[in-house]
């Protein structure tokens, strides 16, 4: 272990950490991509899933659900992967900080027992104890986390509740609709009233008086007594 810290002249035990980064970095990123297209995949099964109670079609509405359950769990599982990678990029990190941080104080060493002219090294192996004991904290900390917590069963309680929750939406919404479209029926007592309010409304016209419609005759015979009562016969 020292000779990893103080005297590693490999180039490959350099490279490892940097390497290691590179790759649980990309890794994320494609999971992180992956995270996403399950969480449209889910959207959309939901989508389907309301379509199909809209429509009555509640066996299919229950298949989409099912669906979407499915990416549901496959999601979880690639979150855990994320999370548990992301924990482990920290702790690289953090530990080729530390690599870094022990050769800055190796150095430092040196220098202050040049200046000094002696070199206490059982408070270096004390140090050291206690870092490796918190490394070792640190390493118990991140395997407990890292454990996935995701579970395959589909629970068919939770899906009637939630097909149960979507075709009392799809109700509402057309008990709304029909609300909008039907007119308030009228009481007998509000259309007489209307219609009273729209006879007072209405303008007056000239009554007209029905009269029994005269023929051409008629109206000859009237024409020639006129004439005659002017001639004075």
């Amino acid at each position: 272990m020292w000779g990893y810290f103080f005297g590693g002249n490999s180039q490959q035990k350099k490279d490892l950490p940097k390497k290691a980064i590179v790759e649980l970095r990309e890794h994320i990123s494609t999971l992180n991509k992956k995270k996403n297209h399950l969480q449209q995949q889910m959207d959309d099964q939901d989508q389907i899933a309301r379509k199909y109670v809209a429509s009555k079609q509640t066996n299919l509405a229950k298949n989409a659900l099912k669906r979407k359950k499915g990416y549901e769990t496959n999601l979880i599982k690639v979150e855990n992967q994320i999370e548990t990678l992301e924990t482990q990029l920290i702790s690289i990190e953090g530990a080729n900080l530390n690599l870094e941080t022990m050769k800055a104080m190796k150095q430092g060493a040196t220098a202050m027992k040049q200046i000094h002219g002696e070199y206490n090294v059982d408070k270096v192996e004390e140090t050291m104890d206690e870092i490796r004991e918190q490394v070792e904290l640190a390493d118990e900390i991140s395997d407990a986390i890292s454990r996935p917590v995701g579970n395959e069963y589909v629970d068919e309680d939770e899906l009637d509740e939630e097909l149960a929750e979507l075709e009392r939406e799809n109700k509402e919404d057309e008990q709304q609709q029909q609300t909008h479209k039907v007119p308030k029926v009228k009481q007998p007592a509000q259309r007489e009233q209307q219609q009273q309010q729209e006879e007072t409304e209405l303008p007056s016209f000239p009554s007209v008086s029905k009269a029994q419609p005269v023929s051409q005759d008629d109206e000859d015979e009237e024409a020639l007594k006129a004439l005659q009562a002017e001639m004075g016969l």
